[in-house]
């Protein structure tokens, strides 16, 4: 599974490439009248603020267990993280489709639309090295599942969001690019105004698809299904253990609290039932060190 440093290295090359972008659209569209450009630019810079609060909540997450929170801060990440979603869909989505219906009833023709078009090829780039480099992280995780699996069964939010953010920027890049192209070709500013709209639903689509993947987290959601098939198949393999009636995994950001409720070996005194117990909980979490809470039952049935 990929470290926390991996996904802070995602969020901070998205940030850069974002901020980077955001300043060139800005520039395009106030130069061109550009409405799929506006919607672009505002759209890269709600990517800004929503990296930023992705920091914010992987730092947030790294606050030790205490009193009030026996299990640690791990889960607030899920929380900034839906914050994220919203934002994607508001000041994103909402706006882009606002924009672009202002746009309809306008006859104003674009003016140095070449400028734009300009913008969105550099755009197009810089973002698609960010998503590059956004799915080199994810293989580091997601084994032989797809790109959609692994996003349905991932618990990194925030790479899921990196991951979101950065396709509903590239499909967004080239909706505008073909908008302006059009609008160019016709001299009709229509379909510069389609292209805001279409980029505004384009963003909902994806914000409520993040969304939905960050809530079954803040629910509560076990550990990777990658990770759970592994973590029974190691104590399948242990000696200490003859049967394993039940194994429980609770995914709190990075970190992983498991219940295991397992038979072991009879005719053992108390002491050598301790000492077994003890062995197999250090092994589990050499093997699986995100595993910081480890609950062991020993029992004779399910």
């Amino acid at each position: 599974m990929a470290s926390q440093s991996n996904s802070v290295n995602s969020i901070l090359y998205a940030l850069a490439a974002n901020g980077a972008i955001a300043i060139a659209k800005f520039f395009a569209a106030i130069y061109t009248g550009s409405g799929s450009m506006m919607a672009e630019a505002v759209h890269s810079t709600a990517d800004c603020t929503n990296q930023g609060l992705l920091l914010l909540g992987l730092k947030k997450a790294k606050k030790p267990p205490s009193m009030e929170h026996p299990l640690g801060h791990g889960k607030e990440i899920y929380f900034w993280s839906f914050i994220v979603a919203i934002m994607l869909f508001s000041v994103g989505g909402m706006f882009s489709i606002y924009e672009g219906w202002h746009k309809l009833g306008s006859d104003e023709p674009l003016s140095n639309p070449w400028i734009a078009i300009g913008v969105l090829v550099f755009a197009i780039l810089a973002e698609g090295g960010s998503l590059w480099g956004c799915i080199l992280e994810i293989n580091k995780s997601r084994g032989e599942r797809s790109l959609w699996q692994w996003f349905r069964e991932s618990r990194q939010s925030e790479l899921v969001v990196v991951f979101g953010e950065d396709v509903a920027a590239q499909a967004g890049l080239v909706f505008a690019l073909c908008a302006i192209g059009l609008t160019m070709i016709t001299g009709n500013p229509i379909y510069d105004a389609i292209g805001s709209i279409v980029i505004g639903i384009l963003l909902i689509i994806i914000a409520i698809l993040v969304a939905r993947e960050v809530k079954d987290l803040l629910i509560g959601q076990g550990v990777d299904p990658l990770v759970d098939q592994e973590m029974r198949e190691f104590l399948k393999q242990q000696s200490q253990i003859t049967q394993v009636y039940n194994l429980l995994t609770l995914q709190l950001g990075n970190d992983v609290m498991v219940a295991i409720k397992a038979q072991m070996p009879k005719g053992q005194s108390g002491q050598e039932l301790i000492d077994a117990i003890n062995q197999t909980e250090v092994a589990f979490k050499e093997k699986f060190p995100q595993v910081l809470w480890l609950f062991f039952e020993p029992d004779c049935k399910d």
